[in-house]
């Protein structure tokens, strides 16, 4: 993950139900960019509950032309929801990841935040981190909005989402493993990702 320029007083990982206030203001980032950023992500103003899916599936003839591709498929759903006992949305993710060379899926998620990239002419992403020390990931758009821009050095994943020490493996970037670009598509493409019945029911009725 290129280095950021995070103008947020809180890293992810610590960011707690206390907070009452809009995220983004206390961030530095005025509101009125973070809300246009959250129209762009989700297509619409995000109200209570929003989702955004996106989803590759590499090819033969991509895989054969970046033989250094660790990943054949990656799904990543966004997430933003205001809680029952908050006033503002919080934003998560989820990262679903199938690799050419190993069998099983393997995913990750965590907690995001809204994030200006330095290093990108002040492009705003979502920066997005797993618990523990876990890496994470950048999320930004395409220009079209029709696509998701994925950058890391490394976030921790689990087989078979079995969240646990001894299922517990790392995608770390390669070579062709630091940039992602996946496509926006039905929120249901996303539902393999989520073991939440309500939640479930929510993505795919969407």
């Amino acid at each position: 993950m290129k280095r950021l320029w995070i103008v947020a007083a809180i890293a992810v990982a610590s960011i707690t139900t206390e907070i009452k206030v809009g995220r983004a203001q206390e961030n530095g980032i005025a509101r009125s960019e973070a809300d246009a950023f959250d129209v762009r992500m989700f297509t619409k103003p995000p109200g209570n509950k929003a989702y955004a899916c996106f989803v590759r599936r590499y090819d033969p003839d991509h895989l054969a032309r970046h033989p250094k591709l660790k990943v054949s498929a990656m799904k990543l759903l966004v997430s933003a929801e205001i809680p029952a006992d908050e006033k503002t949305l919080n934003y998560s993710f989820r990262l679903g990841v199938k690799y050419r060379h190993r069998s099983g899926d393997f995913d990750s998620s965590g907690f995001c935040n809204h994030v200006v990239a330095e290093d990108a002419g002040n492009e705003m992403r979502f920066g997005c981190g797993v618990d523990c020390e876990g890496g994470g990931i950048d999320v930004a758009l395409s220009k079209d909005d029709k696509s998701a821009i994925i950058r890391l050095e490394r976030i921790r994943i689990w087989q078979n989402n079995k969240p646990d020490d001894e299922a517990e493996d790392s995608l770390v970037a390669g070579a062709d493993d630091k940039i992602f670009r996946l496509d926006r598509t039905d929120t249901g493409e996303c539902a393999s990702l989520v073991t939440d019945r309500k939640e479930l029911a929510a993505i795919r009725h969407k």
